[in-house]
């Protein structure tokens, strides 16, 4: 491990901050020229819930223009996600000991793999059941008229919070090899995540408890997924290295 001052620490964040700004850009102005091209692929799984019982539109002049730039950015962020979770290692790695990076890097890759299934399970899965739910609930035989704009933004937003989410095993057994957390206190914390997830879902999802509970009830699981990784990977890893520096003492 690298031994780093405050000021070295705060440069070496500025740094790893810009890259990740600059890449994000490049990828922007890429994912802008594709930006209609994505926008039809999010709109299949609302097309395919709402049939011939519902449009999509716009309302304002701007409401295209608004919806393909946020479309850029949050397509920026999972198509340049490679680059930047390389930059958040290599900020992490100076202040992990050899064996503890070697422990870690390879979660790395995983963590990189698990983004693109949380993507995938919100297009594949959560996005077709909220849809068909929700057209199906209530009042039939109206027509919807659904804001591009509002779908859109929402629909990228949602996709990339799981994709973040999806994370949540591989962040509990980094640190879990770090000796910051154990089974032991992720299963006291359990009732406090589960609150500050349930407010998370709230806010990422539209104001009804089914869509809310779409996204909740995979947090939760993942979470305790983490808790079991934790306890089957880390605790007999660190018992394991434990007893060999009593022994090499």
């Amino acid at each position: 491990m690298k031994e780093m001052s405050l000021v070295e620490h705060l440069e070496e964040l500025r740094v790893r901050v810009i890259r990740i700004l600059v890449i994000l850009i490049v990828a922007f102005s890429g994912c802008y020229a594709l930006s209609s091209e994505i926008s039809e692929i999010l709109l299949i799984p609302l097309r395919e819930a709402i049939g011939q019982e519902g449009k999509v539109v716009f309302t304002g002049l701007l409401d295209k223009v608004l919806a393909e730039l946020q479309i850029a950015f949050w397509s920026s962020v999972l198509v340049a996600s490679p680059l930047w979770f390389r930059e958040a290692w290599l900020f992490i790695r100076p202040g992990l000991y050899d064996e503890e990076a070697k422990v870690v890097k390879p979660f790395i890759f995983v963590g990189f793999i698990l983004f693109i299934f949380g993507v995938a399970f919100g297009y594949f899965v959560i996005f077709p059941f909220t849809f068909s739910t929700l057209m199906g609930y209530g009042v039939q035989d109206v027509e919807a008229m659904l804001s591009l704009k509002d779908y859109l933004l929402l629909a990228s937003k949602v996709l990339v919070f799981l994709g973040l989410l999806f994370q949540l095993p591989n962040v509990m057994l980094i640190l879990g090899f770090m000796n910051l957390v154990t089974k032991y206190s992720l299963r006291s914390w359990r009732r406090y995540v589960a609150v500050l997830m349930a407010a998370a879902a709230a806010i990422l999802t539209p104001p009804d408890p089914l869509s809310m509970m779409c996204v909740w009830v995979p947090m939760m699981i993942l979470y305790e997924v983490g808790i079991i990784a934790v306890s089957l990977i880390v605790h007999p890893y660190l018992e394991k290295k434990h007893l060999g520096d009593r022994g090499e003492s």
